[in-house]
């Protein structure tokens, strides 16, 4: 990340990864916990083979709340599963 990356930065994991029919993908990264999370669309174009990795770290201000309580659930088993097999900066 960069080196402005402050100490606040909250690591989060890709949970989700879809596409839409703007030929956007669109990546969801979740805290641990299944609580909060960040969502990133990018161009089909766009997309280069180093763009996705398996953790971002990401301001507190970008992160939303997971209010469906399926989700949270859902999101928190992956993000558990791509913590203990992927390195944060793995292109997944």
């Amino acid at each position: 990340m960069s080196s402005e990356s402050g100490s606040d930065d909250v690591r989060v994991w890709l949970v989700e990864r879809g596409y839409n029919n703007r030929d956007l993908i669109i990546l969801t990264y979740a805290t641990p916990d299944g609580a909060r999370a960040f969502r990133r669309e990018i161009a089909a174009q766009a997309i280069d083979m180093d763009t996705v990795t398996a953790a971002r770290d990401v301001s507190p201000d970008d992160l939303a709340t997971v209010e469906d309580a399926d989700d949270r659930e859902r999101y928190a088993e992956e993000a558990t599963r791509m913590a203990a097999e992927h390195d944060p900066d793995e292109t997944i």
